[in-house]
């Protein structure tokens, strides 16, 4: 597996993470624990070694998993995992929006330390900023926990660039994690240039449009009730119809390289620039290795600029996230 390093850090990582959300938590009833244990695994032994949680993911119980699985290679990976939503640290309720005062993120993290069987957190990231606290705060917090030898790097989720520039005075931002594959765009307009600018590393989440642009997804695919697509915008019956054109377009590309719409996806994220790393999540190995392949995906410029033309004419309809959650992202 290629090696990336996230911006101008010293943290270098696998060029494809693994994002580990989806074995127990978001897209259904949880995967088998022994299973999740397995996939994980098998992505360590193909060479995956950055790996991405949350205390949110639960909460709690997919940072135990990912604690398991990866603590007799600790040594070996990169483990990031993120604060920030108002969750009681030692409960695990769900509390309702966002928090990042200071004494919840250094609770947050003593909870994260032990769930994963570590002691240090590679790289902890602010899920959602919170409006009530300045971001000022929220990295002089962080930067007390990696003096204390705690956590190694900073990172933000979903943050806007007026926020990561503030960030990044009080203490260096590692690395950026939002929203971004090839029909959500949204960090091109502003927080691209700000990592370009500033050395951060950016980590795509749903690099896969959660699953839409494998094209396994149409219009009737069913969702359990405890699956957040049932509830998003862009999944309505209506919005996928409309948006299968992307998934076509995909599949064209994919025939001609010989590849999959999903490798075609992730190679494209990766030829945007050398310092961004996507982290699919699957609970199938055989998907796993279909995600890695991608790797070896080369997309000249022209297929780069046909990919971007043709995305152009086609309007991805239905809102990225819900609003409540939206309401957070791009502060």
């Amino acid at each position: 597996m290629q090696k990336r390093k996230l911006g101008r850090s010293n943290l270098e990582v696998s060029a494809l993470g693994y994002g580990c959300m989806g074995l127990d938590y978001g897209y259904g009833p949880a995967t088998d624990r022994q299973e999740g244990i397995k996939v994980i695994r098998a992505a360590a032994e193909r060479g995956v070694t950055f790996f991405d949680t949350a205390e949110a993911y639960g909460p709690f119980t997919n940072e135990k998993l990912v604690g398991e699985a990866l603590d007799p290679i600790r040594d070996q990976v990169v483990i990031a995992t993120k604060f920030g939503w108002d969750i009681d640290p030692e409960t695990g309720e769900r509390r309702g929006g966002v928090n990042s005062r200071p004494g919840q993120i250094k609770a947050a993290t003593e909870g994260m330390l032990k769930r994963l069987k570590t002691d240090f957190i590679d790289l902890l990231y602010q899920h959602r900023v919170d409006p009530e606290v300045p971001i000022e705060d929220v990295a002089g917090t962080v930067k007390e926990l990696i003096q204390q030898g705690k956590v190694r790097h900073y990172g933000l989720s979903e943050a806007g660039a007026q926020t990561i520039r503030r960030a990044h005075v009080v203490h260096p931002v590692t690395a950026i994690q939002s929203e971004y594959s090839i029909w959500t765009r949204d960090p091109e307009a502003e927080v691209l240039p700000a990592c370009e600018e500033l050395g951060i590393g950016f980590v795509p989440w749903s690099p896969l449009g959660q699953g839409f642009l494998t094209g396994k997804i149409d219009t009737t695919t069913t969702f359990d009730s405890s699956d957040f697509r049932a509830t998003f915008p862009r999944f309505t019956a209506e919005a996928r119809q409309a948006n299968l054109a992307l998934v076509d377009l995909l599949k064209r590309i994919a025939e001609r390289k010989k590849s999959t719409p999903a490798q075609i996806a992730l190679a494209w994220l990766l030829a945007q620039k050398p310092w961004i790393v996507p982290i699919p999540g699957t609970r199938k190995i055989e998907r796993l290795d279909e995600n890695l392949g991608a790797a070896s995906v080369e997309l000249t410029s022209d297929d780069l600029s046909e990919i971007d033309a043709s995305f152009s004419k086609i309007p991805v309809k239905g809102a990225r996230l819900p609003e409540e959650v939206l309401q957070y992202s791009n502060r």
